[in-house]
């Protein structure tokens, strides 16, 4: 299902947030908390790139990816 890029983007800003919050909660970044919610974020973004490739193209500067 591919949503709007601005839904999606909000989307991957919360769950890049939520992946500090568990980040900083264990120690080790290869907890699988932390790896799951990692594989969310990419799926997201994967989502995101998806739906500027249909729904029409950004700037480098908006892409959530690029931080």
């Amino acid at each position: 299902m591919v949503h709007n890029p601005e839904t999606i983007q909000e989307c991957i800003e919360k769950a890049r947030q939520r992946l500090y919050q568990i980040a900083n909660t264990h120690a080790e970044l290869w907890h699988p908390e932390v790896i799951r919610q990692s594989m969310v974020l990419d799926e997201l973004i994967n989502e995101y790139n998806k739906a500027i490739r249909i729904h029409g193209k950004t700037t480098r500067d908006e892409s959530p990816g690029i931080r």
